[in-house]
């Protein structure tokens, strides 16, 4: 048996794993053209309504609405749907806060469904179980570019007549049975920010087919303004400034058109990685539904019977780069405020809200497979630029490092 790398033997790989630049001569000439212009400002440029209209033509939907970021499209989603205080929005426990923050910040209450413990996905069971009379939509995350089981969650969202978000900041273009994760539910969510497949430093936007909830979108995005009315303003909604810029804008739509053949790389060199380390022994990679397409904004897999920070230590070691546990613990016991429901000034609210159901808790326990999956998780940074010989070199480490720890 081979010495690993870090016991003094030799490593697998000695050569950084190339990061992948994914601006360049496209981005300048469209950021050129907008400082040449003089207009910076959405209204009055052209870049981000062609963005807009890119987007929506590379989805095959009827709208979108772009904003400043990830977390801003999500919160224009909350927004199309206009939820009461103390109303429930049951999301996904392994998550950025980012999916989290625009359900607070409209004064409703995140509900956590636990997870199927093979995909990191929602489990349709679980979102079953969690259903309430207040429960006003659903949050399903495409955790690391991997489509959720959309039939189930849809099936469960239909029976009981609940909108369905998409977040898919993790899942640009994935797809399952041929259709784009972000068009299966009523609101397709998504994020631009720097580490994703497209990106605008930050940014986000928003998709949907249904006419009203995107005058919404576009409404909530803009502070409620009604800008085809003319005389006093008219502001017959509350909304945020989530405005892009031009700047951004120009970048979106340099990114929009590339972003096809990026995604196929990593799915390529994703899939590839995965038929590799099939057999090897206690490593089980993320599965992906019958149908599926995984996008891969990460390449994850579970060790079993081998401590995962340990794996992570070794494999690093072996000259690749990885990390253990993602988030470490479900998203509702990383954010104090949340946890303790101390969320505006020292109020509960919308916890103390006379609607809201009471005994809601966030303790450890709640999700128990999604606390088993950070446990014995690895994350790969698997990127557009990597080729055979990274794949390669990435699953002869992890035989090794799984073969020699299990030894």
């Amino acid at each position: 048996m081979e010495r690993l790398a870090i016991d003094g033997g030799r490593p697998v790989r000695t050569t950084p794993f190339p990061s992948g630049k994914k601006v360049g001569a496209e981005e300048l000439k469209e950021v050129t053209e907008v400082i040449e212009s003089g207009n910076l400002f959405r209204f009055g440029g052209t870049k981000v309504a062609q963005f807009e209209k890119e987007f929506a033509a590379l989805l095959g939907v009827k709208h979108a609405v772009a904003s400043t970021s990830g977390t801003a499209a999500i919160h224009v989603a909350v927004g199309m749907l206009n939820p009461s205080p103390a109303d429930e929005i049951i999301t996904c426990p392994i998550t950025d806060l980012g999916t989290i923050i625009p359900i607070i910040y409209q004064t409703a209450i995140p509900i956590f469904a636990d997870l199927e413990p093979d995909s990191y996905n929602m489990d349709a069971r679980s979102l079953e179980r969690n259903i309430h009379p207040n429960t006003k939509a659903i949050i399903v995350v495409h955790l690391f570019g991997n489509p959720t089981n959309m039939d189930a969650i849809c099936d469960v969202a239909r029976k009981h007549g609940l909108p369905v978000v998409e977040d898919c900041s993790q899942a640009h273009l994935a797809e399952l049975g041929g259709r784009l994760v972000g068009t299966m539910g009523e609101i397709g969510c998504f994020s631009l920010q720097q580490s994703k497949h497209m990106i605008t430093g930050d940014g986000g936007i928003t998709v949907t087919n249904d006419d009203y909830l995107a005058k919404r979108g576009a409404l909530f995005m803009d502070k409620g303004w009604e800008r085809s009315q003319t005389g006093p303003r008219v502001y017959p909604m509350l909304g945020m400034n989530y405005r892009m810029t031009e700047l951004q804008g120009a970048v979106a739509v340099a990114q929009v058109r590339k972003v096809r053949g990026l995604v196929e790389k990593r799915r390529q060199s994703g899939d590839l990685l995965t038929k590799l380390i099939a057999d090897v022994p206690g490593v089980k990679p993320q599965r992906v539904l019958p149908g599926g397409k995984h996008s891969y904004w990460l390449y994850a897999f579970r060790v079993e019977g081998m401590d995962a920070a340990r794996f992570a230590e070794a494999l690093k070691a072996e000259g690749i780069p990885c990390s253990a546990g993602y988030i470490g613990k479900p998203i509702f016991l990383c954010n104090d405020a949340l946890r303790n429901q101390r969320i505006f000034g020292d109020s509960a609210h919308p916890f103390d809200h006379p609607r809201a159901r009471k005994g809601i808790a966030y303790r450890e326990g709640l999700c128990p497979v999604a606390e088993g999956i950070l446990r014995r998780m690895i994350q790969l940074p698997l990127n557009e630029a990597w080729g055979e010989q990274e794949v390669h070199d990435a699953a002869k480490a992890i035989a090794k490092v799984a073969t020699g720890l299990r030894k």
